[in-house]
């Protein structure tokens, strides 16, 4: 029963999440330009923005979703639901921020209906949220992720076309999000074995905590060189797929037992995945000026 509670709480994140998102975007394009070499006066100016500081308010009620999601639900079916909120995002976008969304998002939305049904019907007959994990193990998937975000970040500087550095931006925010996520998943665990006084001693709150940051700063300036859909759609899902493979790399995260429910339950995936992929190609920039219901 809790992890139909992991996905409830799933679903309301990822429209809260995606709502945030679309908020930040309006309010960091209002803002002054975000500097590495200036973080606090960078922060303060988007925070000056008054849609980018009501966005943040509701990505910390995302937040504190997404947290207790984790506490509650193995991480690879948490992060399999987030990533059907590419699909609200396609909605939100058309009927609240002006956005124009074509055949293929709406293909994307079957896709992940589909794909949560047999998610749903599949789900294997766990007990608790699959919370420990490997120290080597853990240690070599979080460093490979910064490794990879840091290439992304660093993407401009080395070769790569100007037109793609927004996008490139979302993908390292959503791998550094997807950092902070395993280490989150992780520290539910260790609180929930030895209280939350420990999590002042473990070294993955110093991770979580960094990796949020970094993943601040690179959103933000991501949301303000790229269009809105896009740059919150390659956040977004790679952040899910950092967290889908942790789930089953790091914490071990089960699979059906039976030939049957793993083709349904990893054909799950691809169909979320996949409409992942569908629904932010050819979404077009909204009107100068469109105004939010």
């Amino acid at each position: 029963m809790t992890i139909y509670l992991g996905i409830l709480l799933a679903l309301i994140c990822a429209f809260t999440t995606n709502l945030a998102f679309l908020y930040k975007h309006r309010g960091a394009c209002a803002a002054p330009a975000v500097h590495v070499s200036h973080p606090l006066r960078s922060a303060a100016g988007l925070f000056r923005s008054r849609w980018f500081a009501i966005g943040m308010g509701v990505a910390l009620l995302a937040w504190i979703l997404h947290v207790a999601a984790l506490a509650v639900a193995p991480m690879s079916v948490v992060q399999t639901v987030l990533a059907g909120g590419v699909v609200m995002l396609a909605v939100m976008a058309e009927r609240i921020f002006g956005f124009s969304v074509g055949p293929r998002q709406w293909i994307g939305l079957g896709c992940t209906a589909l794909g949560l049904v047999l998610l749903g019907l599949t789900l294997p007959a766990v007990h608790d949220a699959q919370s420990q994990f490997s120290l080597p193990g853990m240690i070599a998937f979080e460093a490979g992720l910064v490794a990879v975000g840091g290439l992304l970040v660093m993407g401009k500087r080395i070769g790569a076309p100007d037109h793609h550095h927004g996008v490139m931006l979302a993908a390292a925010a959503g791998l550094l999000f997807g950092v902070s996520d395993v280490a989150l998943k992780a520290l539910t665990g260790i609180a929930a074995d030895d209280g939350l006084l420990a999590l002042l001693a473990t070294p993955w709150t110093a991770v979580a905590v960094a990796a949020s940051i970094a993943a601040f700063y690179a959103s933000a300036k991501a949301l303000q060189e790229g269009e809105a859909v896009p740059v919150i759609a390659f956040t977004g899902t790679a952040a899910n797929i950092a967290g889908i493979s942790g789930g089953i790399i790091v914490f071990g995260d089960p699979l059906p037992g039976d030939a049957l429910g793993i083709a349904a339950q990893a054909l799950a995936f691809v169909l979320v995945v996949v409409a992942a992929a569908l629904t932010p190609a050819p979404v077009r920039a909204a009107r100068p000026g469109a105004a939010v219901a």
